[in-house]
């Protein structure tokens, strides 16, 4: 249903609120934090707000409407079927990042004894209210048997009943099912509605195509903040204080990790001290072994999403990353190891040709090694149940800050030292 801005007129007098203009896809409520959104829900209609809330993700919808004051409750009630507060409150039973979190009611469920024409008619009363797609056809404990597309509605006699143009083979999910994994089986299908049943096939809600590409798109844009420690939960128009409080740990992880790789500058300052030339390739090493591992990052991450890695090919992604490692590390690491022996060799510098060759070891062996964590750092942290994507930037970045940084610094001491 495309997106359209509604001119709200006043409410009456008895009321006294200003209204504004809220959008019925409800993307000001979704774009907005719960104070601000809270405030446009104050003073919005029960009508506009119905159908802004019904567009919601049941999450968010149900998170609003727990915290609207009990007079707008009763102002929505005309306006907002109780099965949509049902399903929220039941859909939050289930765990985050669930197709259970996306379900919507059903409005169009019937018998299969249910006649063509009695059908349509049932369609005619509660198409007005609500957008209905199929029609599920359950038996007496609601368990589902078959589903009837609209063209088949149509083109049947009217006197047929459902049983008789029902399809029955009807590809269900598990409200339990990980949103990226319904999302998985609905690329190869493109149904615009998918009904969902429990374990004993009786059918708890629907969720929509778009629903399941929306939530997965949310997880995907959040990933490049998920990397870096920004909850997924903040938007830009997140109060300042919120984003403080998400923000802040994960700085403060950061900073103890960074710790690590000071301690190994610290390790090696008489290294440093004897050959000063050194500090000024600690941070090429380092951002030069950083990009590759976040190169090897992004594919890992983009392979969790689309399913295409598996334990089985474990194996084959590490071996790939760290020759691809090695071979970049190799081609960066000879001109990182030119500029090192003309810049030591024009300061009269000596040993300007072994400098040159600990540039290019240790540009070679870090390229490697952060090659590897790209693979083994999210795929670590999805085998003890975290989101891969969680702050692994800043577990990568320390890797290869360590890796790059004491691997040149270790090489000089043995060879020059």
């Amino acid at each position: 249903m495309p997106s359209t801005t509604s001119t709200i007129s006043p409410k009456s007098d008895k009321s006294q609120k200003t209204h504004t203009q809220v959008d019925s896809s409800g993307d000001t409520l979704t774009q907005s934090d719960l104070t601000r959104a809270l405030q446009l829900c104050d003073n919005t209609p029960p009508e506009q707000l119905a159908i802004a809330l019904k567009s919601l993700l049941p999450d968010r919808a149900l998170e609003l409407y727990s915290k609207l004051p009990p007079e707008t409750h009763a102002d929505l009630t005309p306006h907002l079927n109780e099965r949509y507060i049902a399903q929220w409150e039941y859909n939050a039973t289930f765990p985050e990042d669930s197709v259970g979190r996306l379900m919507e009611p059903t409005f169009a469920t019937l018998s299969k004894e249910t006649s063509v024409a009695d059908a349509i008619e049932h369609i005619r009363q509660e198409g007005v209210r609500e957008f209905i797609t199929y029609l599920y056809v359950t038996d007496d404990r609601n368990k589902l048997v078959g589903i009837v597309a609209m063209r088949d509605l149509l083109l049947a006699q009217a006197t047929q009943s459902l049983g008789e143009v029902m399809l029955t083979n009807v590809f269900c999910l598990a409200p339990t099912t990980e949103v990226m994994e319904a999302m998985k089986n609905a690329i190869s299908r493109h149904y615009p509605v998918y009904p969902i049943t429990d374990d004993q096939q009786v059918l708890v809600g629907l969720v929509r195509g778009a629903r399941l590409f929306e939530a997965q798109a949310f997880e995907i844009s959040a990933q490049a903040g998920s990397m870096v420690g920004v909850e997924k939960e903040e938007r830009s128009s997140t109060h300042w204080l919120r984003s403080f409080l998400y923000r802040h740990p994960w700085l403060q992880l950061n900073l103890l990790t960074a710790f690590l790789a000071g301690a190994v500058v610290n390790a090696f300052q008489g290294t440093i001290d004897e050959i000063v030339i050194l500090a000024s390739f600690l941070p090429i090493l380092a951002g030069q072994s950083g990009n590759t591992g976040c190169q090897s990052l992004a594919v890992t991450l983009r392979g969790l999403t689309l399913g295409e890695l598996d334990p089985a090919r474990f194996s084959h992604v590490v071996l790939k990353e760290g020759l691809l490692g090695v071979l970049n590390g190799c081609l960066v690491g000879l001109t990182a190891g030119t500029a090192m022996f003309l810049l030591a060799y024009y300061q009269d510098i000596p040993n300007a040709g072994t400098l040159s060759f600990i540039v290019f070891i240790a540009m070679v062996g870090s390229c490697c090694i952060s090659g590897l964590s790209g693979v083994i750092v999210p795929m670590t942290l999805k085998k003890i149940g975290a989101d891969p994507a969680t702050a692994s930037s800043i577990f990568l970045t320390t890797t290869t800050d360590v890796a790059s940084m004491g691997m040149l610094l270790a090489l000089a001491t043995a060879l020059l030292l």
